[in-house]
Order: structure tokens, then C-alpha cells, then sequence
């Protein structure tokens, strides 16, 4: 009988060392995930502030080439248009892309058309006639 007790006492004491090796496990792997998210959280954060800082600082050429490829890309979405400040024109070309699925894609089509050849449009142009046109002249579509 005292073999069995002693067996019991040792099975409740391994049980009680598992558990709290699980606890400090579970501690751990929690330690290393709010470690990593705030690491996360801060690599997002610089992500963020480089790219503001990208597009804020971005003129002439640059909001050409960029607004010229994103225009071909995705220009269905409007993306251009919110790249140049043009953002009635963008929500415009963005709601007839999505309405797309509602009218088997006549209207991305349309939209992905304008884009297409808005894009062409911006990369072919000189620097300053791009910059007069566009940004100083703030001329919506083509």
C-alpha cells in the first residue's frame, strides 16, 4: 500500500513539474510574441514614415515615373490619380473598377483602359511639360 501511495505522491509531483514547465514555456513563447509584435510594430511604423516622406518629397520626375507605371499597372484602381492629388478623379476610376464585378468588367475595363493609357501618356511626356500639366496645372484626365 505504501508502494502505491509513494507512486501517487511521485505521479503528482512529475504533474505538478509539467505544469509548471508548460506555465513557463507558455510565458516564454507570450515573452517572444509581444517582443516580436512590438518589433513589428515598429518596423511598420518606420515603413510608414519613409514611404510618407517618399511621396511628400516626390516631384517632377519622380511623381511622373511613379504616377506613369502605377497609371499602367493599376490604373483600374485610381491609384494614380491619389498619387497626383486627384482624388474625386481616383474614387471615380476606383468605384468603376469595382463595379466591374457587377457588370462583367465593363467598367474596370473602361477604367483599366484610362489608366492604361493615362500612364503612357505621363511616361511620354517631358519633365516640365508633366509638371505644368499635371501638378502645377492641375489637369485631371489626359
Amino acid at each position: 500500500m505504501s508502494d502505491d501511495k509513494n507512486l501517487s505522491d511521485d505521479l503528482n509531483d512529475m504533474m505538478d513539474d509539467a505544469k509548471e514547465n508548460a506555465k513557463k514555456a507558455a510565458d516564454k513563447v507570450n515573452e517572444k510574441a509581444n517582443e516580436f509584435a512590438e518589433e513589428a510594430k515598429e518596423a511598420a511604423k518606420e515603413f510608414t514614415e519613409s514611404a510618407k516622406e517618399t511621396f511628400n518629397t516626390a516631384s517632377g520626375e519622380n511623381k511622373k515615373v511613379l504616377a506613369g507605371i502605377l497609371g499602367i499597372i493599376f490604373g483600374w484602381l485610381g491609384i494614380h490619380k491619389f498619387i497626383l492629388g486627384y482624388t474625386k478623379e481616383g474614387i471615380i476610376l476606383l468605384v468603376l473598377g469595382a463595379l466591374g464585378f457587377l457588370t462583367c468588367g465593363i467598367t474596370s475595363g473602361i477604367s483599366w483602359v484610362i489608366g492604361f493609357v493615362e500612364g503612357l501618356i505621363y511616361l511620354t511626356k517631358s519633365d516640365d511639360d508633366f509638371y505644368n500639366t499635371y501638378q502645377a496645372g492641375k489637369k485631371p484626365w489626359f
